[in-house]
């Protein structure tokens, strides 16, 4: 088993300094919840968390399946819960792929089932805590979803 490590100091105010694997960035409150607005805040990292993490398992499937992509750009919208503790209660993401026509559409879906389903760990943490639903464009051109087993 491996044992990630990540680290937050308290700087001042709502501020901290984050350090993982080396890097550190700053996570920070909004003003009117009594910060100054010098960094990133948490529960919309667990968003970038998704993405990233989706975003490398389809890009090194599609590599593999010899799939000539020439970008790829994911978005996600969550909804928080009104009340606290303002948990998500959606999770939407987005798959933006471009390449040249003809791309193989289904190894493209593919990927993006592997890793929603089997390959992203941050996916499934998510899994059964919060609905998740994905959907895919190839050169802006929607894409239907796999049937669901």
């Amino acid at each position: 088993m491996k044992t990630l490590h990540s680290t937050v100091t308290w700087d001042s105010g709502m501020a901290f300094t984050a350090e993982q694997d080396g890097h550190t960035f700053t996570l920070d409150a909004e003003p009117e919840h009594g910060g100054t607005d010098r960094g990133v805040r948490p529960k919309p990292l667990v968003l970038t968390a998704v993405l990233g993490c989706t975003g490398m398992d389809v890009v090194a499937m599609l590599k593999k399946m010899r799939v000539p992509i020439t970008g790829l750009s994911l978005a996600s919208d969550g909804d928080l819960a009104d009340a606290h503790p303002r948990r998500y209660t959606a999770i939407r993401v987005r798959y933006a792929f471009t390449g040249p026509d003809g791309m193989n559409t289904e190894r493209i879906r593919r990927a993006v089932h592997l890793s929603t389903e089997k390959y992203c760990g941050v996916i499934d943490t998510l899994r059964g805590t919060v609905p998740l639903s994905y959907e895919i464009t190839i050169n802006e051109a929607p894409v239907p979803l796999w049937a669901e087993t």
